[in-house]
C-alpha cells in the first residue's frame, strides 16, 4: 500500500505580502504551511497574544497545518497586529470582583482557593460532605 503524501511533495512557491517566496500550498484560497515551515512575520492567535498584540480585526492570512492535514491553526500577519487594549481601573476592579464571586462557596460561606463548580456552587470539601465522600 502506497504512502499518502498529503500534497506537500508538490508544494509550490508562495509569494508573501512583502515579496518573499516560500514553499507551501494553497488550501481553500489561503496559503498553507506545514508545522515548522511558517515564515517569519506570521503567528498564531496565541503567539500574537503572547506579544501583547491582537489581530486588530484583520482576517487570517494563512493556515498552519499538521497531523496529516487534520489539524490547523490560523496565521495572522504581525505587521498588521495592533496593541491590545489596557483595561481601565474600573474594568480591572470589576474583573477582581467577578473572580472573587467565582470562588465563593455557598455551603461554607467562605472563599475557596479555586473556582467552585457553577452547577452546585460548592467547594470541593462541601461537595465531598454532601455526597458522603468525606474522609
Amino acid at each position: 500500500m502506497g504512502r499518502r503524501s498529503y500534497g506537500w511533495r508538490d508544494a509550490v512557491m508562495i509569494q508573501l505580502w512583502d515579496g518573499r517566496q516560500v514553499p507551501g500550498r494553497w488550501i481553500s484560497g489561503l496559503p498553507a504551511f506545514r508545522y515548522g515551515w511558517a515564515p517569519d512575520g506570521l503567528a498564531t492567535r496565541r503567539q500574537v497574544r503572547a506579544k501583547r498584540l491582537c489581530p486588530g480585526g484583520h482576517e487570517p492570512y494563512a493556515l498552519l497545518v499538521w497531523r496529516r492535514d487534520r489539524a490547523f491553526a490560523w496565521l495572522y500577519r504581525l505587521d498588521l497586529a495592533q496593541p491590545s487594549r489596557i483595561p481601565t481601573a474600573a474594568q480591572q476592579a470589576a474583573l477582581t470582583r467577578a473572580m472573587a464571586a467565582r470562588r465563593w462557596c455557598a455551603g461554607c460561606q467562605q472563599h475557596a482557593d479555586h473556582c467552585v463548580a457553577r452547577s452546585t456552587g460548592l467547594c470541593g470539601d462541601c461537595m465531598a460532605k454532601q455526597t458522603g465522600l468525606a474522609a
